[in-house]
This record gives C-alpha cells, structure tokens and sequence, in this order.
C-alpha cells in the first residue's frame, strides 16, 4: 500500500530519526538518504530496518507518493529513496590506524573524516568527548557511503591502541618526520581536536608523540587535517 500521508506514522519515526540525537540513541536507529546511499549500504552488506521510495520508481521498498517523500527529504531536490538502519559501534582493532576525534562538533566534519578513512584505509574511527554523532544526517551524507564500511567506536583516550600521535600546531617536530620513524607494522592511534581550541592539554600530554602539520596560516579545518595526517601515515612504506 502506497503511504499518501505526511503524518504516517512510520515517516513520524523517520523524521524524528533526523531532527533529534537523542531519538537515534534512544531507538539506536539512523537514516541514510539516496540511492548512492543506499547502495554503499546494500555493497557493505547492511540490512535496513525500512526502505522507502517514490511510488512508480522501480526502486525496492515501501512506496511513498512523491511530494510526501519530498516532505521529509533533506535534500533540496528531493529524494527518490531513503532508508532507516540500526546504528552499529564497534570495538577498538589493534592495528593498522585509528583516528580519534576530541571534542570535532561539526557533523559534517565527522562525516567527511569518515571518507577519508576510507580512502587511506584506516582501521576504525573513534568518537571521544563533544565530537558530534556520526549517525547524524549531515554526518552520514558527508561520509560518501563510509559510515557503512568504516567502523565507529566510542572511546577515552585513555584506550586508544597502539602508539598515540596527537596532532598540535605548537608541536616540534613536522607529521612527515613523525612518520618517518614508524613502520607500517605500527599500530597508530591519530588524535584530532576542534579547528579552533585543538586537544586539551592533559590529552596532549598523555599522547606519545605530537606533530604539527607545516602551514602558513593559523589553522586547518579539523577535517582536512586529518586527510594530510592519514595520506601521510598511508605511505609510511615509502618512507
């Protein structure tokens, strides 16, 4: 049966799954948004909850009258598909790279770390403190698709694997002289703070190495610096 109400019940669901954090703890429940979206989820082996599509698409799931599906879209052109699925967390690995980040409440700063953890092949992502939930809408549409291939974990710094590499502006020496001495063996844990405020001192301080990134501003974006960091790490073969 075709869904010809915005006040379905089960698009109330969804549309609370977007707008409150606290609802997708609670019900441990996200959305992702579009078909290539939802590919990357059908390629990664993920199962939705409900899957929903505009009626005389084609497209697998319940059918929904078009101008109701674009009533809960969040994208300005609308949606042909979109899908609810159950959160997953994983556990921390113990090898290959981790990127924590502390206190980064940008969502689509999360979702873009996410990517490029993809891209370099990192074993996991990992939400400490303030850092904004990577099950969020921005978050998920950021990510490209990696929310469903790259593991997230809730962590302290305090359990972050391997050797700890905190990025500071204020630090000595350079990422690629850090890198230099690891070997591709090492297990590395990549601590990333916010834009602005960086990681708390005591963080910094229980790190076992620190590295700044060489730039003639002030600062990098939260993201973009953890993409230098990663590509830096990646090569650590060729060093």
């Amino acid at each position: 049966m075709t869904i010809t109400s915005q006040h379905n019940e089960k698009l109330k669901t969804l549309r609370k799954l977007r707008q409150r954090r606290r609802d997708r703890e609670r019900l441990g429940q996200f959305v992702a948004e579009g078909e290539d979206l939802l590919a990357a989820a059908d390629a990664a082996g993920w199962r939705p909850v409900e899957r929903f599509a505009v009626a005389g698409s084609g497209l697998p799931g319940t059918e929904v009258e078009e101008a109701v599906l674009r009533s809960v879209s969040e994208l300005a052109s609308g949606t042909r598909t979109l899908a609810i699925y159950t959160e997953r967390w994983g556990a921390l690995p113990g090898s290959g790279v981790c990127v924590y980040l502390h206190g980064v409440s940008d969502p689509g700063n999360v979702g873009t770390v996410l990517r490029c953890a993809a891209a370099f092949g990192a074993s996991c992502v990992a939400l400490g403190p303030g850092s904004a939930d990577p099950f969020g809408p921005k978050a998920v549409r950021a990510s490209m698709g990696a929310i469903f291939s790259v593991p997230v974990v809730r962590a302290t710094p305090a359990e972050l694997p391997g050797i700890t590499l905190a990025l500071d502006a204020g630090a000595e020496q350079t990422l690629t002289e850090v890198a230099a001495r690891l070997t591709p063996d090492d297990a590395v844990s990549l601590l990333v703070g916010a834009e602005r405020e960086g990681l708390p001192a005591d963080i910094l301080a229980g790190a076992v190495d620190s590295a700044r990134i060489p730039i003639a501003s002030e600062s990098l974006n939260a993201a973009i610096a953890a993409a230098i960091a990663l590509y830096e790490l990646s090569n650590r073969s060729n060093s």
